[in-house]
């Protein structure tokens, strides 16, 4: 017996996402490219030339802060190892720990020179001791390689800290994965990004202030890293909190510092006004029922296997929300209670596609005899049996 099947697409109404239904006020960034992540519900609210590899500046420092908290968790360094600063590492200008040549320093003190100093000379002694071969460019390709693993497709580095040089690129997608890994990875470490101030050996003390602009206004930002050179323009990849969200956001291509500072205070209060957590469909809701081929009952339910949980824009009515269940029926027996059989595919206006996989709501066995003999039927009556104003 042959069984056809047949993709089934049902609308359905979830009725307590309605009330929260809105088209967002969309964010028109200055900025000549952007991402910004709700973290908490991985949804993308705003992707401006995201997936363009552009010069990160200081900004690619994350990477190599990611790849020293690596090394520190795994037992390649000791976060009190003091490591040699090369001369190499020294003669780099730009912002800097204003290491020298031929003394010890700290990892501990390393990192936070990189991350509230934006020491490049910093970056360079970290990227020396983690080196296969002892050079930065060396640390260079394991970054690149390394990112790749994480996905991070569109990210090239020829050095650890930034430093203009050819080919030297980052998406700005690729900085929010980055900036999502940090903070979901290492929790003990990610308040070294919240750190204002660091005054290293007491060394250049009117340098010692952590330009991230938005860290202290009281909006719930904690991280991560500025970057500016004049080929980049200024750049920011940050984070904020509030409540239980937790938004990550990067910007880069503006003109100026204050326009850095207004920008990101402006993306964050947009992501957490406009938009909100909201509860959508509980586990074990029956959303739709399928045809079932050979089972011991004629149909299945379909449902939801977990609590669906998703960030809707505020205020607002249900003009553009469409709901669908999709599945290809019949569904042959046996079939056990949550097996996956389609999916809840939610939309509308303003934010990315939702899918939430769709489980059996029991098991179905296959049938007897008598079943087999009455499938045996239908399909013989369907093949043969004329149809009105149709042949045979």
């Amino acid at each position: 017996m042959m069984m056809i099947l047949r993709r089934t697409y049902i609308a359905v109404i979830v009725l307590v996402l309605m009330p929260f239904m809105a088209a967002a006020q969309a964010f028109d960034t200055r900025a000549k490219a952007a991402y910004v992540l709700d973290q908490t519900t991985s949804t993308v609210l705003l992707s401006k030339n995201a997936d363009t590899p552009l010069p990160p500046a200081s900004m690619s420092k994350l990477m190599t802060i990611y790849m020293a908290f690596e090394a520190v968790s795994d037992g390649r360094l000791e976060i009190t190892e003091k490591l040699l600063v090369s001369q190499h590492a020294m003669d780099y200008a730009g912002s800097t720990m204003f290491l020298k040549a031929g003394e010890r320093v700290s990892v501990e003190d390393l990192l936070r020179g990189v991350i509230v100093l934006s020491g490049n000379d910093a970056s360079a002694v970290l990227a020396e001791a983690l080196s296969r071969d002892g050079s930065e460019a060396g640390f260079a390709r394991m970054m690149t390689t390394r990112a790749r693993e994480m996905g991070m497709m569109n990210s090239t580095f020829a050095n650890s800290n930034g430093w203009p040089a050819a080919g030297h690129r980052m998406s700005m997608k690729d900085l929010g994965i980055l900036a999502s890994r940090l903070i979901a990875d290492y929790p003990t470490y990610y308040p070294l990004f919240s750190q204002r101030e660091f005054m290293f050996d007491g060394r250049a003390p009117a340098n010692s202030q952590n330009r991230n602009p938005v860290l202290g206004l009281g909006i719930g930002a904690d991280g991560l890293k500025t970057g500016h050179t004049s080929e980049a323009g200024y750049g920011l990849v940050g984070s904020a909190k509030q409540g239980d969200r937790r938004i990550v956001f990067v910007i880069t291509g503006l003109d100026t510092a204050r326009e850095r500072a207004e920008e990101a205070e402006k993306i964050v209060n947009w992501a957490f006004r406009q938009f909100a957590q909201k509860d959508v469909v509980r586990a074990g809701t029956k959303l739709a029922q399928a045809n079932v081929w050979m089972g011991d009952q004629p149909t299945v339910g379909l449902t939801v296997a977990q609590d669906l949980s998703m960030l809707v824009p505020v205020l607002g009515t249900q003009d553009g929300i469409n709901a669908e269940v999709v599945f290809d029926q019949p569904i042959t027996a046996p079939i056990t209670a949550g097996q996956p059989l389609g999916e809840l595919v939610v939309t509308f206006d303003g934010l990315p596609e939702l899918r939430l996989p769709l489980v059996a709501d029991r098991d179905v066995a296959t049938g007897g005899f008598g079943v087999k003999i009455r499938t045996a039927a239908t399909v013989l009556w369907d093949r043969f049996v004329p149809k009105p104003g149709g042949a045979v």
